[in-house]
């Protein structure tokens, strides 16, 4: 997956044609943003996320989490050696991490396909090692390093319930509706 080479140009706000960049400033900051989001998720949402180690995906996991309504979210695990968790919430939400699968057959294994489109929020680390079998409707996000603890987030959309998603999240993600808890900003 090509996302291009993102760029930072400082703190306003503009829209681009069906995606959202964010600039976190620090895992707290990546917490609240996925905290925003998991707000608005419903049974059968798909997320999927991209980036290098360490570039904050469990991190925005757990804020995710903990928008769903998932206890103790702070206890979310990168599932990299059992591949997916189940946590419950106000609906089921599905943790995997696909950093050590090998080949997309090993997805029958997991019951990761089942999943997708049911009862609960899929959350899907490592997203490009499956993603000629990602349905068409979901919504990507690339988490990027940048400086110290700052994150560079792409969302983008697939999809009509995903576009209204991430123009909702949008809407939310700014320091004027996030005072005290986010400092960062839509970014060009």
């Amino acid at each position: 997956m090509d996302y291009g080479q993102a760029r930072c140009t400082g703190p306003r706000a503009m829209r681009e044609a069906m995606h959202l960049r964010v600039l976190s400033h620090s895992p707290h900051d990546t917490l609240a943003l996925g905290e925003r989001l998991g707000h608005a998720l419903q049974a059968g949402d798909l997320v999927c996320l991209y980036g290098e180690l360490g570039s904050g995906k469990t991190v925005l996991t757990k804020g995710l989490a903990h928008g769903l309504g998932v206890p103790n979210a702070e206890g979310v695990r990168s599932p990299s050696f059992v591949l997916l968790h189940r946590y419950a919430g106000r609906v089921p939400v599905y943790h995997a991490d696909l950093f050590r699968l090998d080949m997309p057959d090993d997805l029958e294994d997991i019951g990761l396909r089942e999943l997708l489109g049911g009862e609960g929020v899929v959350i899907v680390e490592w997203a490009d090692k499956l993603h000629a079998l990602l349905p068409e409707e979901r919504l990507d996000i690339l988490l990027q390093h940048g400086d110290a603890d700052t994150r560079l987030i792409t969302v983008r959309p697939h999809g009509t319930r995903y576009t209204r998603l991430t123009e909702l999240w949008r809407s939310q993600v700014s320091d004027r509706t996030c005072p005290g808890r986010y400092r960062g900003g839509v970014v060009a």
